[in-house]
């Protein structure tokens, strides 16, 4: 019975589907997803940065001790040479003024000796002249 209608009615192939329903739960899970994904690269660089930031001061630390201690055995050095050097100079100057005062010990000595000499001396041929003056008179005595 069919009744002719301009129109034919067809089986549809392809049945209608009611829409889907739009699920938050993979849109969620792929939030969630790239929000640990950021978390964690942002961790990561900043414990790499921090890794980085110790070994550089590691680094700076030893080259700043190595030359710290070249320094200071530099500067030894050249203290116990300026040492050395003002000693010599020291026993330089001790020996000559050692072989100074021993001048002046022996001028001194000498000058005193002299001074005592001639004013030994000059006791001495006052007293001479005083006996030779009374030889004179003894002798003119005898005459």
């Amino acid at each position: 019975m069919r009744t002719s209608t301009a129109q034919a009615v067809y089986p549809d192939t392809y049945p209608e589907t009611p829409p889907r329903k739009r699920t938050k739960g993979p849109l969620l899970f792929y939030a969630v997803l790239w929000t640990v994904l950021i978390a964690a690269g942002v961790l990561g660089a900043k414990a790499y940065s921090d890794h980085i930031q110790r070994q550089v001061a590691a680094d700076l630390e030893r080259q700043t001790a190595v030359q710290i201690s070249a320094m200071q055995q530099d500067y030894t050095s050249r203290i116990a040479a300026l040492e050395s050097g003002y000693q010599q100079s020291i026993a330089q100057m001790e020996s000559k003024i050692e072989a100074l005062n021993e001048l002046l010990t022996f001028a001194k000595d000498n000058a005193d000796t002299k001074t005592d000499n001639s004013n030994k001396l000059y006791t001495q041929l006052a007293e001479v002249k005083k006996q030779l003056a009374e030889l004179k008179k003894s002798l003119d005595v005898l005459k």
